[in-house]
């Protein structure tokens, strides 16, 4: 897990809480109710507070504000890896609905994302004076173990991903019905079958999309291809597309995520092959630069600002009402139709 340690001035001790009321002669309590605007505190004692606050050039932070209700206001976010769009749109959705809630958010990144790391990252983030954990993008292995004794004393915690929730509540888009979608898109136009280059099945959304796609398949009574894997990367895309190419039967593609998708449009064009004239493509997420590959890539969008309100909502009810949840949201996918899928022209 990355951490950070901040800087100072050397010899430098800010004031704290405890300075300004050991000052004012009132308890750590009533600076607290002074700097929430709290109405139960006198007069005279308020102007004696505020005298030692600008005495000591104090200026209240987040957890002083929080101290009234207990809690800090600060969110903490575990995730795994932000270089990818997925987790990095997900993040930004947090940050988005907390910032409207009035909360702030920590982040802590997992090296070794197992039970135990996770565990570990959520008691640093309490460390951190965060009042509860968003868990963004668990791999399979974090969340299968959930009565654990390692996490038996987590704070309030939501998690982001596909898979059936544990003990806590969890957000996510329906992958199946999403990797569905794609497949049946491209069966409609005509095609016999449907090859998929897949995420890494150690993720909750590289699975989903392999069963979804494999159901699509499956009740449509189309063959049902071997499967080449990816690590969402457009270089893990590329070299399983020249693996899939390779049979000059293929006519569609429903790629696990959009990276991949364009690693695929690069193998096809170096092997001379056209899209969609030869071989039709369909993508999964909708990044922002899809629309502008060459052909715009038809795909299936995922709401990330959404997931993070909801997940953001879904924490803050646990912190701010002080009750348990195992509710799980799920959100439906949308296809956006684009120029990369075509019907087949042999």
């Amino acid at each position: 897990m990355n951490d950070v340690v901040g800087g100072g001035v050397a010899g430098y001790r800010a004031p704290t809480l405890t300075d300004v009321a050991r000052l004012a002669g009132v308890s750590t309590m009533t600076v607290s109710r002074v700097i929430n605007g709290h109405a139960k505190v006198a007069t005279q004692t308020r102007d004696r507070v505020r005298a030692a606050m600008d005495s000591l050039d104090y200026r209240p932070n987040m957890l002083a504000r929080g101290l009234a209700s207990g809690r800090s206001r600060s969110i903490g976010v575990l995730t795994v890896d932000t270089t990818l769009y997925g987790p990095r749109a997900a993040l930004r959705g947090i940050e988005l609905a907390a910032r409207d809630r009035g909360y702030s958010v920590t982040i802590a990144h997992l090296s070794d994302p197992d039970l135990t790391a996770v565990a570990q990252g959520a008691s640093l983030l309490r460390s951190r004076s965060s009042d509860g954990v968003i868990l963004l993008q668990p791999l399979i292995s974090e969340v299968e173990a959930d009565a654990s004794p390692a996490v038996a004393d987590l704070p309030p915690m939501v998690a982001i991903h596909a898979g059936t929730p544990g003990s806590y509540p969890a957000v996510s888009v329906d992958q199946r019905v999403g990797a569905r979608m794609a497949t049946e898109y491209l069966l409609g136009l005509g095609h016999r079958t449907v090859w998929h280059i897949s995420g890494p099945r150690a993720w909750y959304e590289g699975l989903e999309r392999i069963v979804g796609w494999q159901e699509a398949l499956q009740a449509a009574g189309a063959e049902v291809p071997p499967v080449q894997a990816g690590d969402w990367s457009a270089a893990s895309g590329y070299a399983a597309a020249r693996q899939v190419l390779a049979n000059p039967e293929v006519t569609a593609i429903f790629v696990a995520n959009d990276s991949m998708a364009l690693g695929t449009l690069h193998a096809m064009h170096e092997l001379g092959l056209r899209c969609p004239e030869d071989v039709s493509l369909v993508g999964f997420d909708d990044y922002p630069e899809a629309e502008f590959f060459s052909p715009g890539l038809t795909t299936i969008r995922q709401d990330f600002d959404e997931i993070g309100r909801l997940s953001v909502g879904l924490l803050l009810e646990m912190i701010e009402r002080g009750v348990a949840s195992t509710q799980h949201l799920v959100l439906e996918p949308e296809l956006v139709v684009r120029a990369s899928a075509a019907p087949p022209s042999r």
